[in-house]
């Protein structure tokens, strides 16, 4: 890399690591925990990229960058930030930022953007000017510093001020509609109405009209289009095509992936393929397990603020909040969360505590039985079952057979060739089978062969 950085973080720590890593890739630092030092290198005409936190001893990091890109247009700015919530994307786009990362960050990784940057560094900004976010961005639950949150904010920031329908699809309980709210309420059309219908508001023949008279050119989420009869979505294709200098944004929720949408025929192709302007798959908890001490906390605080007792996750209950498969998801555990808050005899949550909330649910008692004595057949038993019992009374989609022996097979044959140092003809031997079918396996799967060295 070849030009100056200037890197603005409180932390001595990340300032040190930030200023070797990248005086070792050969560009230049000027590093300050001053945001004040930090504008005056600005105005100076210094600095090739600039590395900044958000919250700052003398200041906010991202309300100085309509400042930056006023006196240094085209500068990039890269904002760093321990506020993992939907609301710093958010602003950090809004504000023009080049780019964003959570902490703890990726070194590499802010490295490769950094290099990017340096590229890019006398390319102008091409955004409209920025939009005012909201002040209070704790009402939003969307938090989580997991690369799958943070790619989902940075998706969320970058459809926001477009006029793309937008396809938002997870599980329930995953925040589906708060994605949507944030689409509409940090957008350009914030001011004007958001709307969310069912099938049921729609089956009246003058219903489309009445809804688009309500929604003004604001924002409509139709919620849950999978449940919406193939009648009713052709009136939704046929608003969607009405002309006129207030058409609303169109947002659509579902529980099913897209791909199901259209193979089982839940929605019609005319329909699916106005929709998927942009498509938002919002996590699972169980994709994003690291997030739910993180939510915890931030539900805990929400119930203190609302007038319940201050209390806090012991270690043993934190450890069976994450090895909880939460079937229901972020609202799944909001509410488990708000009964310890009230229910707990002490300040600090037990495990055992915990245990009572959820005790009485399939997936705990399966977590709170396991044991490593158990033998293989045993515990493959006991996951399978946690799958049924995740759909209910419903049963698992179809082709369930390939699945479960994919999810099987691919890590067999990962340890088999790891404890066969990569040697595929022993690994093939070791599992009984021939050794073409193995390398047709390692393809198919794509499995990575490691060899293991061995110590002289």
């Amino acid at each position: 890399m070849d030009g100056t950085v200037l890197v603005a973080d409180d932390d001595r720590t990340i300032r040190t690591v930030l200023t070797q890593a990248l005086t070792r890739a050969g560009c230049k630092v000027h590093a300050t925990s001053s945001l004040t030092t930090l504008m005056r290198w600005v105005g100076e005409g210094k600095g090739d990229v600039v590395i900044s936190d958000v919250v700052m001893p003398d200041g906010n990091g991202l309300e100085m960058l309509p400042k930056i890109s006023q006196d240094r247009p085209g500068l990039p700015v890269i904002v760093i930030s321990a506020q993992n919530t939907i609301m710093t994307a958010i602003q950090a786009a809004e504000a023009e930022a080049y780019d964003y990362l959570p902490k703890p960050f990726d070194l590499p990784d802010l490295m490769k953007r950094t290099a990017k940057a340096l590229e890019t560094r006398n390319r102008t900004p091409t955004r409209e000017e920025p939009v005012v976010g909201a002040d209070e961005p704790d009402e939003l639950p969307l938090v989580g510093k997991t690369p799958a949150m943070q790619a989902l904010y940075r998706l969320v920031a970058r459809v926001m001020n477009t006029d793309l329908p937008v396809l938002i699809t997870g599980e329930s309980g995953t925040g589906k509609s708060l994605i949507a709210r944030a689409l509409h309420d940090f957008s350009d059309r914030r001011t004007l109405p958001f709307v969310t219908v069912t099938a049921a508001d729609l089956m009246d023949l003058d219903g489309p009209a009445r809804i688009l008279a309500r929604v003004k050119g604001g924002t409509l989420l139709i919620d849950e289009i999978a449940d919406v009869p193939d009648e009713i979505q052709a009136r939704i294709v046929r608003m969607m095509d009405v002309p006129g200098d207030h058409v609303p944004r169109f947002l659509a929720s579902s529980q099913f992936d897209p791909s199901a949408l259209i193979e089982q025929g839940k929605v019609r192709q005319d329909l699916f393929y106005r929709l998927d302007g942009a498509a938002i798959a919002v996590p699972s908890l169980r994709e994003r397990v690291e997030d739910i001490p993180l939510l915890a906390d931030h539900f805990l605080l929400r119930s203190e603020r609302e007038g319940a007792p201050k209390r806090w996750l012991s270690e043993g209950a934190a450890d069976l909040f994450r090895v909880y498969s939460w079937p229901g998801n972020v609202r799944q555990l909001e509410n488990a969360v708000r009964r310890l808050s009230l229910t707990s005899r002490t300040e600090e949550i037990s495990r055992a505590e915990v245990e009572a909330v959820l005790g009485n649910q399939p997936e705990t008692g399966a977590v709170l039985r396991g044991g490593d004595s158990d033998k293989l057949g045993e515990s493959v038993a006991r996951h399978l079952r946690r799958y049924f019992d995740l759909h209910g009374a419903a049963l698992p989609p179809p082709g369930l057979y390939g699945r479960i022996i994919r999810e099987v097979e691919a890590p067999l044959l990962e340890i088999a060739l790891e404890a066969t140092g990569g040697n595929q003809a022993k690994c093939a031997d070791l599992l009984g089978i021939n050794r073409n079918t193995l390398r047709k396996k390692i393809t198919d799967l794509d499995i990575r062969v490691t060899r293991r060295r061995k110590l002289m």
